[in-house]
């Protein structure tokens, strides 16, 4: 008996001194069997080892192995708190054992929903108590089914994997509370693949907090630390997004501004700079490039590694929850772009997390992205689709934010997305579509609207995937929004092309209105049209300079105009004539040109005239709300429609895309009535030519277009015209 009891001592400390033991609750702590003694710890490299009992005297434990100690005592102690004083070469540590606190983790039936999964998971602050004293420290939580053993490692254990091994509890999730560990403490796992191999530390995947390089630390951080102060935006009514005016204002914050030594601005920096900036510009809501920790900064936020992060590189948690707050006391709206298409093969990442493809399918015809050069969410598998769900319900709770923008839906809808005919693997139906991504992308839909009413989420989907936007209840799935790439690409083709051209390609941009309530759409001028030699959107526009501009505020116009949510990448506000660099700021000296000055004062009134006025937004996605006026008067590149309220508001729009000046345009008119000048995109403030137009104009009884009433207008080049009925 005493044999097998050494033979199995000798087998636990040496699996101990390999960072390969998986049931240490058995064998450290008081909980143990009678002929092992009291207590056992595990402390290598220690000289000493003593028994800290409140109100009673010292304990030298004795050493049983080369790292390992034992009170060899009767159990009439009834302690059930201690303490360990360590000695290391001279130097007393007073330590908080964590083989003593057994009951780390409970059958919580809702550890696996979503909605509660990053309550627990991950490090969490908790408090126990023991002896009547109240414990305070973090539990670490990981899933790793496939281990066969797991280690924390951290600056509290100078990163040794021998040091605190944890222990396997139910589902494949290993646990540890550690008592006292001061917030902010770095840590990994260390884990052994399901052959014993060693495997690349581990940041936490649902960690809150990371380290940059060359660490990629996963940090301790408190949730509930920071005080709120965004109530009266909290407990708003919910409202009709659908019906709202909603102007986006798509920022990468570490390339919008730096400081005076070319450094990024962190969020509370850029909260004060930037928040002024947009409310004065009349802009909605600032939806930022992927926030969550990414490791290479090049990657724009699209590499995410620390879903669960915000990234460190402009600051922490709460600094980030700071922007949010200030955002919404100033009446701003905030929405994250969110990547659950794919993520990177970072060694201290997800890729091969416990030693298996525990979060991609190991076939490259569905587990690898070709174009980017990383792995795909396998979201057939249950743990998959909780933790991305749970993710986009965090980032609602904890941070406050308003709504989500899902990057690169189309890539997840279809198996062969960006693949040749033998690259992918059809479904069980034969065909393209992606099942499990569909119900995933679903699902997240409903969570995130049952739990908050008020939020959005958009869809970066560029096919015509039926029912992005539709309800789930209808087949849809189940989007508030979703960017109209076909608008995009359909818009910036014709603009591009000489005004003497334009004529030829007239059915460009009339047909976009075709499908234009197809679905609940954002226009969308994102960054992807401005990068990788595509030039800004300034320099789309033909022409020498003056008509550059001129092209640009016509068409900003004509964006406006049209039924659609808007979106512009930073920069085109100002008329910048860079590419985007992600590695420097905006060209804000450009603001000391007059015709970039008007390019801004424009944009800025444009958001107002769209805010202000219901016919301009109230039906966006209701066709409705819009009703052509001239289609087809391709030789003079004029197109010209009404903008209608649900009170029966109506707003005339006319653009002339061509730098011939029309002095009397007829155009005919449903209604008769007054018009009244409301915005004039060739106007002086915004360094127009000044073109005179008139500020009101009377109907009159002459047939034109099929219509009874007709206007006649004047009309000024390369120009976007509002007038409202009165």
């Amino acid at each position: 008996m005493k044999t097998a009891t050494l033979d199995k001592k000798t087998q636990a400390y040496n699996q101990l001194s390999h960072a390969a033991f998986v049931d240490p609750f058995s064998f450290l702590g008081p909980f143990l069997d009678p002929e092992d003694g009291a207590l056992r710890v595990w402390m290598p490299g220690a000289d000493s080892v003593e028994l800290v009992i409140e109100g009673e005297e010292r304990i030298q434990l004795e050493r049983e192995d080369a790292s390992g100690f034992v009170l060899k005592q009767e159990r009439d102690l009834h302690f059930t708190h201690y303490q360990l004083a360590v000695n290391w070469e001279g130097t007393e540590q007073l330590v908080d054992d964590p083989y003593q606190y057994h009951t780390i983790y409970a059958e919580y039936d809702d550890l696996h929903t979503p909605k509660e999964m990053y309550k627990h998971m991950g490090a969490q602050f908790i408090t126990l108590e023991r002896d009547g004293k109240q414990i305070s420290g973090t539990r670490f939580l990981v899933y790793a089914p496939h281990a066969t053993a797991c280690s924390l490692v951290g600056d509290f254990n100078q990163w040794d994997g021998r040091r605190t091994p944890m222990q396997r509890l139910d589902y494949g999730i290993w646990g540890l509370f550690i008592p006292n560990l001061p917030e902010g403490s770095q840590y990994k796992f260390e884990l052994k693949g399901p052959n014993g191999e060693g495997l690349p530390h581990k940041a936490d995947p649902w960690g809150a907090y990371s380290e940059q390089y060359p660490s990629f630390s996963s940090i301790t951080y408190d949730h509930d630390r920071y005080a709120w102060q965004d109530d009266k935006w909290q407990t708003r009514p919910v409202t009709e997004k659908r019906k709202e005016a909603l102007s986006f204002y798509e920022l990468h914050a570490g390339s919008w501004r730096r400081d005076d030594n070319g450094d990024f601005l962190n969020y509370r920096e850029l909260a004060d700079e930037l928040i002024p900036y947009l409310v004065e510009m009349g802009y909605s809501h600032v939806e930022l490039m992927p926030v969550s920790e990414h490791p290479f900064y090049g990657s724009w936020g699209y590499q995410p590694v620390g879903l669960f992060a915000p990234t460190s590189r402009y600051g922490s948690p709460d600094d980030f929850k700071y922007f949010v707050d200030q955002c919404h006391q100033a009446g701003l709206g905030v929405v994250l772009d969110w990547v659950p298409a794919h993520f990177p093969s970072d060694d201290h990442g997800l890729a091969n997390f416990d030693g298996t493809p525990l979060f991609h399918d190991p076939d490259p015809r569905r587990g690898w992205h070709q174009d980017w050069n990383s792995y795909i969410y396998d979201l057939g598998r249950e743990h998959v689709r909780r933790f991305l769900v749970s993710n986009a319900l965090y980032w609602f709770e904890q941070f406050h934010i308003d709504g989500i923008r899902v990057d690169a839906v189309a890539s997840m809808l279809y198996l062969d997305y960006s693949r040749s005919h033998d690259q992918w693997i059809p479904n069980v139906d034969g065909g393209n579509e992606n099942y499990d991504a569909i119900a995933t992308l679903k699902w997240m839909n409903e969570e995130v609207y049952k739990y908050f009413p008020n939020a959005m989420t958009i869809a970066e989907e560029s096919t015509a995937f039926p029912g992005v936007s539709a309800p789930t209840f209808m087949g849809g799935l189940g989007f508030g929004f979703k960017w109209n790439m076909g608008w995009m690409h359909d818009s910036l083709s014709y603009i591009q092309e000489d005004p003497v051209h334009r004529k030829f390609h007239h059915n460009t941009i009339t047909f976009p209105l075709v499908y234009a309530h197809s679905e609940n759409y954002v226009l969308s001028l994102s960054h992807d049209e401005v990068v990788y030699g595509k030039g800004s959107i300034h320099n789309k526009m033909p022409g020498d300079e003056w008509q550059q501009t001129a092209n640009l505020r016509a068409y900003l116009g004509y964006m406006y105009a049209q039924p659609g949510k808007k979106l512009n990448f930073m920069g085109a506000e100002l008329g910048q004539t860079a590419e985007w660099n992600h590695d420097d700021q905006l060209q804000w000296f450009l603001l000391e040109f007059e015709r970039h000055q008007g390019v801004q004062a424009l944009t800025r009134d444009l958001n107002m005239l769209y805010r202000n006025e219901k016919a301009m937004h109230e039906l966006d996605c209701d066709p409705s709300g819009f009703e052509w006026r001239l289609q087809d008067a391709a030789d003079a590149s004029i197109l010209a429609h009404e903008r209608i309220s649900e009170e029966g508001e109506r707003i005339l729009v006319i653009s002339n895309f061509t730098p011939v000046p029309h002095e009397s345009f007829r155009i005919g008119v449903p209604n008769q009535g007054r018009y009244e000048l409301l915005l004039n995109t060739d106007a002086a403030e915004y360094n127009g030519s000044d073109f005179a137009v008139k500020a009101n104009i009377q109907t009159e009884s002459v047939s034109s277009e099929g219509l009874e009433q007709s206007l006649l207008i004047s009309l000024p080049p390369l120009a976007t015209v509002f007038y409202k009925l009165k």
